[in-house]
């Protein structure tokens, strides 16, 4: 087989599997510019629900591209097909189905040494060659991550919010996952990471072991927010309160979640959220009445 055969062969196979015929799929990649659009979000603070603003009072926001229209369906599919059913460490719960915030907050209950860290502009950060090479790395065939990187990022970049950026950069953060959890095995460590949002705790100080922490995530060309790099006890671990024998949500949750009880509103996504979480305190009693 030449190599046309072969890369034709290849467009055809990743066709079949997210379900797309091959010429809507040429035709979305030939005119990707048109299947994406901008919008800006307004930054909101995890623990308050505020807005987030600077010091001179401008509010805080964030510019994403969401896909739109056959394109945003085509992700959906590679998501589905694709890049879910690849296994991902149980470290790592943004994006992942059945782990979420509280997931992520409830490994470093009982811990009395916290550190926190965020991944600055982590979406923008990761290069379409960052992605193909992740492709590669999985397997794929070169023509086939080809085809996948034109699908999947924009602008030469990982689009903020698709539906494949998120899983798409937990593979691509995978292999510094693999080593911060390796470190963190050999010290008594507990680490986690909500998409951008990591942190590790411990019963035991180990704050001489933040710099190999950190340059850990520096050597792979992540950048760090500084501002949001923490080491302190009784932290809030992506927007949950974590205590040393329980995890709780913030004080605006509890308070929107007794407003919906008192007026017994309709819909109670608060009071849904809040049980989510002290259920999470529950069920660890009952194993320890064992």
């Amino acid at each position: 087989m030449n190599s046309l055969q072969f890369k034709k062969n290849e467009f055809k196979k990743l066709c079949a599997l997210i379900g797309f015929k091959p010429a809507l799929v040429s035709e979305i990649i030939s005119n990707i510019d048109d299947y994406y659009y901008e919008k800006i979000e307004i930054k909101k603070n995890k623990k308050t629900g505020e807005v987030k603003k600077y010091k001179d009072g401008t509010v805080k926001k964030r510019t994403i591209h969401p896909s739109v229209k056959e394109l945003k369906a085509i992700q959906k599919s590679i998501k589905k097909n694709i890049l879910a059913p690849i296994p991902l460490p149980k470290e790592v719960h943004g994006g992942v189905k059945k782990r979420s915030n509280i997931t992520n907050a409830k490994p470093h209950k009982g811990n009395k040494y916290i550190f926190t860290t965020d991944l600055q502009d982590f979406y923008p950060n990761i290069s379409h060659n960052y992605v193909h090479e992740t492709y590669l790395g999985l397997g794929f065939s070169n023509h086939f991550s080809n085809s996948l990187t034109k699908l999947t990022t924009w602008k030469y970049a990982l689009p903020q919010g698709t539906p494949t950026s998120t899983h798409i950069s937990n593979l691509v953060f995978l292999k510094t996952d693999y080593e911060l959890i390796q470190l963190c095995n050999k010290n008594n460590i507990t680490y986690t990471r909500y998409v951008d949002d990591l942190t590790f705790s411990s019963p035991f100080d180990f704050k001489h072991l933040l710099n190999d922490i950190l340059d850990i995530i520096r050597k792979n060309n992540f950048k760090l927010s500084y501002r949001k790099t923490k080491y302190k006890g009784n932290q809030t671990i992506t927007g949950i309160n974590v205590f040393l024998n329980k995890i709780e949500a913030p004080e605006h949750i509890r308070e929107k979640s007794k407003i919906e009880l008192e007026n017994n509103t309709e819909k109670k996504p608060y009071s849904i959220y809040l049980n989510n979480i002290q259920k999470e305190n529950k069920l660890k009693v009952k194993k320890a009445s064992r």
